[in-house]
């Protein structure tokens, strides 16, 4: 069941209108909301970016519970807001971008992940 969604995820994928841009300090700065996608540990070993959402989407086997994950995004953002999500290095995110794209989500998929963002020499905050 779990590879046919995923399959699902990838055909959507192919179809979605989401914004894919490589983040830069203003946009790390700005108001917008952004969702960090990554799993407990990895947010542990690299820090977040400051006041992001942490909610993990693919746990640490690769598994997911789509209906759990929409269901507390909801509960963070309004209707048509737009926001973005990251990940370690922007493929989870692209997947999970064009996913949300489909179901009429305003998001933004930042390319590239963390470890762009690293490379760009913003301090991450750290997790406890």
């Amino acid at each position: 069941m779990k590879k046919i969604c995923l399959i699902l995820l990838f055909i959507l994928s192919l179809n979605a209108d989401v914004k894919d841009i490589y983040p830069d300090i203003h946009i790390l700065n700005s108001n917008i909301k952004i969702f960090d996608i990554r799993t407990e540990s990895e947010w542990k070993d690299t820090g977040v970016i400051k006041n992001s959402i942490l909610l993990t989407f693919f746990d640490e086997k690769g598994m997911y519970d789509a209906k759990g994950f929409l269901t507390e995004l909801n509960k963070n953002i309004k209707p048509n807001e737009e926001f973005a999500i990251v990940c370690r290095s922007g493929s989870r995110t692209k997947s999970v971008s064009s996913f949300l794209g489909q179901l009429g989500y305003n998001v933004i998929n930042f390319q590239g992940g963390i470890l762009y963002i690293k490379n760009l020499d913003y301090k991450l905050t750290k997790v406890k």
